[in-house]
């Protein structure tokens, strides 16, 4: 496992606001996308987004974690 697997996909997530989106876009699935997302906030010890069933919103941390990449 490379220390950048999931920012890809972190990525698209953020840039698009949408887990199925960003997966589409990828050209992953949605299940892919988002287990590749809680590796990477597992590895970071970080929330890294904000899901509820209608929304996924950045959080403070991931604001900032998505601002270099």
């Amino acid at each position: 496992m490379s220390a950048w697997d999931g920012i890809d996909e972190f990525i698209s997530v953020a840039t698009l606001g949408s887990f199925t989106r960003g997966a589409q876009a990828l050209g992953m699935s949605t299940t892919h996308v988002s287990r590749s997302i809680m590796a990477l906030e597992q590895r970071v010890e970080a929330q890294l987004f904000h899901r509820t069933t209608r929304t996924v919103r950045l959080t403070d941390t991931g604001r900032v974690f998505f601002e270099p990449c």
